[in-house]
């Protein structure tokens, strides 16, 4: 179900082409005006979905968490978010609804649990369920064998 040959089906491809358009500019936006870059250090939790960025040990700015999915390197496969139980019910938010936009247009990959490991077929995935919950931005933890998937929102300024 996950062939590649698939992934040709034009609608998939213009949406997928409008969101990586629109994750490139939130994403140089969101680091730019929040200052991310450089010597910033951070903290986030899956139990309650939120991430928080610091510098010097104070913190800036603050942001929700949803996840879209993780791909094991071991494994070579990715599995969505909402297909994965283990998971806080925070930290999975509103992530049904790219599995839902996908059903509703035929679109491959979206409503699949999971697929073969292909690292275009996940930066697609990401961009496009960035653009279906209006994130402001992505971000990504990896370990050895893990690559853990995020959507940023609600950034906000810390008080003070």
């Amino acid at each position: 179900m996950d062939d590649r040959s698939k992934h040709d089906h034009s609608g998939w491809e213009d949406v997928v082409l409008a969101a990586r358009e629109r994750a490139r500019t939130r994403q140089a936006l969101m680091v730019e005006r929040f200052g991310l870059s450089g010597d910033v250090q951070y903290q986030w939790s899956m139990d309650d979905a939120h991430i928080t960025w610091s510098r010097e040990g104070k913190v800036f700015l603050t942001g929700r968490l949803t996840m879209i999915g993780s791909v094991s390197l071991a494994q070579q496969s990715w599995l969505w978010s909402w297909a994965n139980e283990s998971l806080p019910p925070a930290v999975v938010g509103d992530i049904e609804q790219v599995r839902q936009f996908g059903e509703e247009n035929d679109y491959p990959v979206l409503p699949w649990p999971g697929f073969a490991y292909h690292p275009e077929l996940v930066a697609e995935a990401r961009m496009v369920a960035a653009s279906v919950l209006d994130a402001e931005g992505l971000w990504a933890e990896s370990t050895d064998d893990m690559q853990l998937h995020f959507l940023v929102h609600d950034l906000a300024l810390a008080a003070g």
